[in-house]
């Protein structure tokens, strides 16, 4: 009889459920355990209904920022239904404003059908799917196993025999000591789906990527928003050039930013929230979204006492094949704390089964992944950034040039935005670029095959680009890049 290797994967996210199918297709015996619903935090509670109400918010972004530039006027519909001489006639309708109601009821819906769509995959592909929480049960045993217990929501117990274990538990948000979230009026990002009203006055504690997201978002939908950042400017982990325009359009269109300005805490006062500062200020609004970082899921899982070791920020630490320090265990995602991207913990996750089972696999290259702030202007990063070259991680050549000289800009209205390519000196490889413009997530592209394949800046400005396209940005930086590398200009 043909042995099967077993596989039990802890979390459904897109570590976990992308490993699944991997290992799954491969032969192997799958369980993956999990107790919110397959996607994870990444599909219920976070990217997918987050990027879906932005969605909502880009479509009054667009209209109210360019129906003026390109000459749309606008108009209440009419308040007659018809006559006896025909219908009226259709008149454009004036945007007024959002049932954020309704936005949310379909932000929940997509991301409960997403969540089923993943179920059906991995069911389909062979995986057994157990709702529970699982836990790692002592140490590996003699025949190279490991024990996983699984507990049930009423309280039962079962143990399963894995010969690897995959954790892809993800992570929950962090919480101030003195700004408990209540759910009502303090939220966190797991609890806005639930607002049924516009907040009339919304602060925003926190400009990382979730703070900046919702804090547009929630500007465009209709909120006067109050964004309170600790640093120096918003996005301080981005390219600085990006960060600057879009604190710039946030301004712009009314958001009051607060920079160093850290939140000491938040509390209730009637149906107001007041968040107090460091320095002693005192800032009111209807509502506070709290977005100050992520916690790893990693308590109560068995880790240490199967030989894994933990970060001092609680998260697992992992090689480039996703290996923890002990043996047949694996991890993948934001529990290992390594880009908190759906896209990289699927990656560390089919990379794990790949090692495991004897596939061919190639290590994480960081080096290699595309990320995107949902924003308006969004921000599309790939590759060596600016920080690399300034700190002198790499020697690298570099042209910004504003989407402001592109044609179809223009004729789109759009005025903020760039495209910046980093290269290598005197080869001309493109290691790293930055997209600020609308789709940003969609013309990194290009640059990150650029990335991926070592393809230098004169093979980029020689592909064909459709006239007009942003794209054609892309090739145009490019061109300039092969100019100046071989001078060590840029």
């Amino acid at each position: 009889m043909e042995y099967v290797t077993r596989i039990v994967i802890i979390g459904g996210g897109p570590g976990g459920y992308e490993a699944a199918l991997v290992a799954a297709q491969l032969g192997a015996e799958v369980t993956v355990v999990d107790c919110d619903g397959l996607g994870g935090a990444s599909v219920l509670t976070d990217c997918v209904p987050s990027k879906t109400l932005i969605a909502t918010a880009e479509v009054m972004t667009t209209f109210e920022s360019s129906h003026q530039e390109l000459g749309i006027t606008v108009a209440d519909a009419p308040s007659d239904r018809g006559s006896a001489a025909g219908p009226p006639m259709e008149q454009p309708v004036r945007v007024v404003g959002v049932d954020l109601g309704k936005v949310n009821r379909r932000v929940k819906r997509l991301a409960l059908a997403q969540s089923h769509d993943i179920t059906a995959s991995v069911t389909r592909a062979g995986a057994r799917v157990m709702r529970g929480r699982g836990r790692l049960e002592g140490m590996q045993a003699l025949d190279g196993s490991r024990k996983v217990v699984v507990t049930a929501a009423d309280g039962s117990e079962e143990e399963l025999t894995a010969d690897a274990v995959l954790i892809a538990t993800g992570g929950h948000p962090r919480e101030l000591p003195d700004a408990q979230p209540d759910g009502e009026r303090i939220l966190t990002w797991t609890q806005v789906y639930d607002l049924t009203e516009l907040p009339e006055e919304l602060i925003v504690v926190g400009s990382g990527v979730t703070g900046a997201e919702f804090a547009g978002a929630y500007q465009a939908l209709g909120s006067k928003v109050t964004l309170v950042s600790s640093r120096d400017r918003v996005l301080p982990g981005e390219d600085p050039d990006a960060a600057a325009v879009l604190e710039d359009v946030f301004r712009r269109r009314g958001m009051n930013v607060m920079a160093r300005s850290r939140a000491a805490a938040a509390k209730r006062v009637g149906d107001r929230v007041e968040v107090t500062l460091a320095d002693g200020r005192v800032i009111s609004g209807s509502h506070c979204l709290m977005a100050v970082g992520a916690i790893p899921n990693s308590a109560g899982l068995g880790l240490e006492e199967a030989g894994v070791r933990l970060r001092e920020s609680g998260h697992i630490w992992t090689d480039k094949v996703s290996r923890t320090t002990a043996p047949g265990v694996y991890a993948a995602g934001d529990v290992t704390g390594v880009f908190a991207l759906a896209s990289v913990a699927a990656m560390q996750g089919r990379i794990a089964m790949y090692h495991f089972l004897g596939d061919t696999v190639a290590p994480l290259n960081l080096k290699t992944v595309s990320a995107n702030v949902f924003t308006d202007p969004e921000i599309a990063t790939v590759g060596y950034s600016q920080a690399d070259v300034d700190a002198g991680k790499i020697d690298a050549c570099c042209v910004k040039l504003p989407l402001l000289r592109n044609p179809r800009a223009k004729m789109q209205g759009i005025r903020d935005g760039f495209v910046k390519i980093f290269c290598r000196p005197g080869t001309g490889i493109v290691v790293g670029g930055v997209v600020v413009a609308p789709r940003a997530s969609e013309l990194i592209h290009p640059i990150s095959i650029a990335v991926d394949n070592n393809l230098t800046v004169e093979q980029v400005a020689k592909a064909f680009t459709v006239y007009p396209s942003l794209s054609g940005s892309i090739a145009e930086v490019a061109r300039q890049l092969h100019t100046r590398k071989t001078t060590g200009e840029g």
